[in-house]
């Protein structure tokens, strides 16, 4: 890696603003915080692996008792904010071996904390509908605008790695940003047979993970790339590609499920809207609520008498959700009654 001694004489525009001169860590020192294999290796790797660990241990925790407070200790705490944005760092200085070694401590301690999540799962009783549990319900459908809250975060994570003076905002970031819960529930659906919660989990952590990368590829980039004396002299087109594809990893997936939950939703409310029809010749009935989960949908019904006939309900929906959709009503008492299926 070629180190820079000297910063450039003058910073302007967006680099010179975000990140002032004066203010602005040299690469040695950001690489120092930021690369595990660099300087006291040994004792980096060691401080890592320990909190990695007992960050898992908390937030599993924290998930399977719906514990707010301990999911953000285990935030706080959790390291792997440091390997990825020497992702971002490898990227900018291309040398491979930085790079290798950071994605080796995101790969193998994701592993980790998967793990952990898997054997917390044992606790939890087989058949436990998980998506009752909000600290699980709110990590497998992640959406466009969580990767809008990734991308600032990584942003803020990086100044706060690349400048002197707002090193205080990196526990804020670590709250910000989900990494550790999304593993931990990924082991736990996984645990509880649940592969496609555990996708959904995996693809909030890893759009998280691209995002911070992308955003510390931005920053680094503008930082230590530009100028006269910067460190390299040619224009940093690898980077730039780089950062291309990650966005476009990001954006496919997160805009396929954000299209599918404004789908859901539309549906959801069309069944809720069918079923108030439904129901407007039965005294005091009312819809309570309307669930989707697969191709299920589960209309929850107060009524104290007898329900029309569910063909009809069925009937109403032809057209209005796609076909195949299994509707359940959920009744007063308890009792579920498959209607059928929409034609």
């Amino acid at each position: 890696m070629t180190e820079i001694t000297e910063l450039p004489d003058k910073a302007t525009g967006f680099s010179g603003r975000l990140l002032p001169l004066q203010q602005r860590k040299t690469v040695t020192e950001l690489r120092e915080g930021i690369d595990l294999g660099y300087g006291d290796s040994a004792s980096k790797q060691s401080a890592f692996w320990t909190m990695l660990v007992l960050s898992g241990v908390i937030a599993a925790a924290g998930v399977i008792s719906n514990s707010t407070a301990t999911v953000i200790g285990a935030m706080i705490i959790a390291p792997l904010g440091t390997p990825i944005m020497a992702v971002a760092f490898g990227v900018i200085i291309a040398e491979s071996t930085v790079l290798r070694r950071a994605l080796a401590f995101v790969f193998f301690g994701m592993l980790v904390v998967v793990t952990i999540g898997l054997i917390a799962s044992v606790i939890i009783p087989a058949g436990t509908d998980l998506l009752a549990n909000p600290q699980i319900a709110s990590r497998t459908a992640p959406r466009l605008i969580d990767m809008l809250a990734a991308v600032a975060t990584g942003f803020a994570g990086a100044v706060g790695l690349a400048r002197r003076d707002v090193s205080d905002v990196l526990p804020g970031v670590a709250i910000a940003i989900s990494l550790v819960p999304p593993l931990v529930v990924v082991g736990i659906c996984l645990g509880q047979r649940e592969p496609a919660l555990a996708v959904g989990a995996f693809l909030l952590f890893a759009s998280n993970v691209l995002a911070m990368v992308v955003a510390g590829t931005i920053l680094f980039a503008a930082a230590y790339l530009t100028g006269p004396n910067a460190m390299h002299r040619k224009t940093p087109r690898r980077a730039y590609v780089v950062i291309g594809s990650l966005f476009v990893l990001i954006l496919v997936p997160l805009g396929a499920n954000t299209l599918a939950t404004l789908f859901v939703q539309t549906w959801s409310n069309r069944i809720e809207a069918a079923a108030v029809e439904w129901l407007a010749e039965t005294p005091n009935a009312e819809v309570l609520d309307v669930e989707f989960s697969s191709n299920t949908a589960t209309i929850d019904v107060l009524s104290p008498d007898a329900l029309p006939p569910e063909q009809e309900l069925l009937d109403s929906l032809k057209g209005q959700v796609p076909a195949g959709i299994e509707i359940v009503i959920d009744g007063t008492e308890g009792e579920r009654t498959i209607a059928g299926t929409v034609g």
